[in-house]
């Protein structure tokens, strides 16, 4: 079984190579909504959030209002407070599913999809070489993933000038603070340039989908 990592900043679209190697067979988990599954009502996450910040980030109908606990965590400056209730249990469920996947087929390729496999802290001992056995990254040049993001947050509303203004101004801030995940590329066994068709892309996901299956392969034999 061969554990993968599925990397990239915002607007890269790693989430679109996910789907690709899904569909060729990858067992593909997103941490995205792994983290949101730990932080519905009932979950230690959740908890352990309210009891942190307070129950201004509580809905009525007993939810986390997001939205509002990112006003707080970015905004007040305790992003690191949220990271450290989230991440680490959002890792050690990663590793719960990977495990579950290894049982079930010892020739699987259990994929990860985060935009954080280099940033968090909280990997654990041997941080995210340990946990990963080959780490893809996804890129694209800025200015596309500037618009994909403004596309996506946008909808399909007519912005306005100062509305797409404010979407850029917050896509440009958060590449910002993701440049650790491009640095690393000389770190993953694998890099996607998303930079043309989606053709394109399938194309190199097919490419890498046979060393990926070639590599779990030789980790059973081992």
């Amino acid at each position: 079984m061969l554990s993968v990592g599925l990397t990239g900043g915002l607007g890269s679209g790693k989430s679109t190579a996910a789907q690709m190697f899904a569909a060729k067979g990858a067992q593909v988990f997103s941490a995205d909504e792994i983290g949101r599954e730990l932080m519905q009502p009932g979950q230690a996450v959740y908890a352990a959030i309210v009891a942190t910040f307070g129950p201004g980030v509580v809905k009525a109908d007993g939810k986390l209002d997001r939205a509002a606990l990112a006003r707080i965590a970015f905004g007040e400056g305790r992003i690191e407070e949220l990271e450290a209730i989230v991440h680490p249990a959002t890792i050690a469920r990663q590793a719960e599913l990977i495990e579950e996947v290894a049982r079930r087929d010892p020739d699987a390729v259990a994929m990860v999809e985060s935009a954080l496999i280099f940033e968090t802290k909280y990997g654990g001992e041997g941080g995210w070489q340990k946990r990963f056995d080959t780490v893809i990254l996804v890129s694209a040049p800025e200015e596309r993933r500037i618009a994909r993001f403004v596309e996506r947050m946008g909808g399909s509303k007519v912005l306005s000038d100062e509305a797409r203004a404010a979407l850029e101004a917050e896509a440009r801030r958060r590449l910002r603070n993701q440049g650790e995940t491009e640095r690393n590329a000389a770190q993953c066994q694998y890099v996607l340039r998303n930079e043309g068709s989606l053709e394109e892309l399938r194309a190199q996901v097919d490419a890498v989908w046979v060393g990926l299956k070639r590599a779990a392969k030789t980790s059973k034999d081992l």
